[in-house]
């Protein structure tokens, strides 16, 4: 169910520790292999698929910048690609970043809420100055989690080109339907998802390090490209060419951030041993074969990856590289639920209808709105660009700019919240971000190649979210000037002369919590001057763990009176379970709720906030507008949690934005 300033019965999920995937034997966390199977289905599919478009893009020679193919540019290039996996991807993700988790969740917002906890232990302006980056960070992921889907899938389905040139007009049609069903899918949820595509993902990582091994035998001599003596020497000698190639070498490292944002999904170990046991070799080994293979074959860079394939694999390796860009599509599409759900939380988005689809892990959910959403923005860059190379041009901005912001991020909170010295961060630190901002300068060269749309659209949604937040904030304040203490006002009504009309029957009004009055409630007492002869005010309280047993799901407060039929109850449930009311009702004592409730004939009252747009300064017109539009995406409440539409009374407050 999702809440908002319009609508906000329900209460905030506690912050504790998820449920983890990892269990405990024999003294030591040990990881499933199971888990480790999802995971390689869900969470590497974005940056095991790089190595079918990375090194032809680097030399594609429309490119604005182009790489000439030589002997030289091809150690060098294949030596970048090495050593910047290894320093962005393995050491600061995989190493460090990830040791970074709120409760178990990761992700650029999982940062974010460590900075608020920071509050100002490291000075007020630079959490503030750095949260907002955080903030703009999440968005780019959002344009990260559109772009990605198209131009994995587009640069799959152009392997026809390669096998049969006279099926390049189906390109468009297949990659459409393929989107499609994959996001028809994402109902089913993260684990069953894995389990489908775990064991393709391994077919597709021997099948790769496969066709490298044989590329390198071939040609072994580019195994010296592992030096990085030869990354080093063409960045030094050849820096004009260098620089600008930085721009499409990121690519190798697209899905860094996914890894980060899907570790809530399987957990920390369970990405690490996929990573480092068969994904980074697998990955390695495609890069040094297509690199000697171009030494062998300079006219190979048309499409150097399907071509280091032997003839017969070709047309099987097309299937499995469209099947495995669906995966990685994948790994986006659930950090993107991960990141809108924390978003969430943090209160820089509605609380959107969200569904956790796994008894086991928390982290596992679905986000409707977000899939739908995501869907079209897809399809509509695919119509928008027709091919995986024009794509190529935005791809990078996106997963640049969001590195770079993590990393600072991170290295802040490893001052300032886990004490790493000074002179480790100022050295370690800074060879990171030096790494990190010459791929955003890279990339920033692109701008006008198509680096501006993820730029774009991290702008809109990083508009979106602090303009929600801001306004959140300003509703919210009003609300409580209007609700008053609940304590306060249950005195109110005792020492009300002459004393209100209490009629037959049962009132329930849903609640945040127990600290305000529910607007609902007063508006009846104020404006009708009658209240019901039992009244239940509820709060719903979601846990962390999958479902609640019944014996423990209610929990009751007589709020000072044990005799005026007026009672608080906070209803628990898991994350799993459905939040059925008036079944939670039912399980109540009539001695605890001040006598028998009537389920089957009781009335219940929700608070509805009508935003309107006000004359105070409080923002500006158009985010007003902006505020008030984004606030009709909340979920319909009492649909959600089971109340019967033909008892449900729905009583609205005007509050100016």
């Amino acid at each position: 169910m999702g809440c908002g300033p319009a609508n906000e019965e329900c209460a905030v999920p506690a912050e504790s520790q998820a449920p983890s995937p990892i269990r405990a034997h024999g003294g030591r966390e040990t990881v499933r292999a199971a888990v480790v199977v999802g995971a390689l289905g869900v969470v590497f599919g974005d940056i095991g698929t790089s190595p079918i478009y990375t090194i032809q893009t680097v030399f594609n020679p429309a490119d604005p910048h182009p790489v000439p193919i030589s002997e030289n540019n091809v150690y060098g290039v294949v030596s970048l690609i090495f050593w910047s996996v290894m320093i962005i991807v393995t050491l600061t993700y995989v190493l460090l970043v990830m040791r970074a988790d709120n409760d178990g969740e990761g992700g650029i917002m999982a940062l974010i809420t460590l900075l608020r906890r920071l509050g100002g232990a490291g000075g007020r302006r630079v959490t503030a100055v750095l949260a907002g980056l955080g903030i703009f960070g999440a968005a780019l992921f959002f344009g990260d989690s559109m772009i990605t889907p198209a131009i994995s899938v587009l640069s799959a389905v152009e392997g026809l080109k390669v096998v049969q040139p006279g099926l390049e007009g189906l390109i468009i049609p297949i990659t459409v339907v393929i989107i499609v069903g994959l996001f028809s899918v994402q109902r089913r949820g993260t684990a069953a998802v894995g389990r489908l595509f775990g064991p393709v993902m391994i077919v597709w990582f021997l099948a790769i390090g496969a066709c490298g091994v044989a590329g390198i035998a071939a040609h072994p001599e580019i195994l010296k490209a592992l030096s990085p003596t030869y990354a080093l020497s063409f960045m030094v000698g050849h820096f004009g060419i260098a620089f600008f190639a930085l721009a499409a070498i990121v690519l190798a490292v697209t899905g860094a951030e996914a890894l980060y944002a899907d570790m809530g999904h399987f957990g920390r170990r369970a990405i690490t041993r996929g990573w480092l046991g068969l994904v980074l070799p697998a990955c390695v080994l495609s890069y040094l074969g297509q690199g000697a293979l171009l030494l062998g074959d300079p006219d190979a860079v048309s499409s150097p990856f399907f071509l280091l394939a032997p003839g017969w694999a070709r047309w099987p390796m097309v299937l499995l590289a469209t099947a495995a860009t669906v995966i990685a599509s994948q790994a986006v599409i659930t950090g993107a639920y991960s990141v809108a759900s924390q978003a969430a939380q943090l209160g820089y988005l509605p609380r959107l209808r969200v569904a956790h689809t796994s008894e086991s892990t928390i982290g596992q959910i679905y986000v409707p709105w977000i899939n739908w959403l995501l869907m079209v923005s897809v399809l509509t860059l695919v119509f928008a660009f027709r091919s995986s190379a024009a794509l190529a041009y935005a791809f990078g901005m996106a997963v640049t700019a969001t590195i770079t912001i993590t990393t600072l991020v991170f290295l802040y909170l490893a001052r300032t919240k886990w004490g790493t010295p000074l002179w480790l961060l100022v050295i370690g630190g800074g060879a990171l971000l030096v790494v990190d901002g010459m791929f955003l300068a890279a990339n920033l060269t692109k701008l006008v190649h198509g680096a501006w749309l993820p730029l774009l659209i991290g702008l809109i949604a990083f508009t979106v979210m602090t303009t929600w937040q801001r306004g959140r904030t300003i509703v919210t304040r009003r609300r409580e000037q209007t609700e008053g203490p609940l304590r306060a006002f249950v005195d109110q009504l005792r020492a009300t002369r002459p004393p209100l009309l209490r009629v037959p029957g049962t009132a329930v009004f849903l609640n945040r919590g127990k600290q305000t009055a529910p607007l609902a409630m007063r508006a009846n007492v104020e404006h009708n001057r009658v209240l019901h002869q039992h009244v239940v005010i509820l709060s719903i309280d979601t846990l962390p763990v999958p479902r609640i047993p019944d014996a423990e799901r209610t929990e009751v407060d007589a709020l000072g009176y044990a005799k005026d039929g007026i009672v608080h109850v906070t209803a628990h449930f898991g994350y799993m379970d459905t939040p059925n009311i008036p079944d939670a009702l039912r399980l109540l004592d009539p001695a605890d709720t001040e006598g028998p409730i009537a389920i089957e004939e009781a009335s219940y009252f929700l608070s509805k906030i009508e935003l309107t747009m006000g004359t105070a300064p409080t923002m500006a017109q158009w985010r007003k507008r902006l505020f008030i539009a984004t606030s009709h995406i909340t979920a319909d409440a009492a649909e959600y949690f089971g109340l019967p539409g033909e008892r449900t009374v729905i009583m609205g407050s005007r509050i100016e934005v």
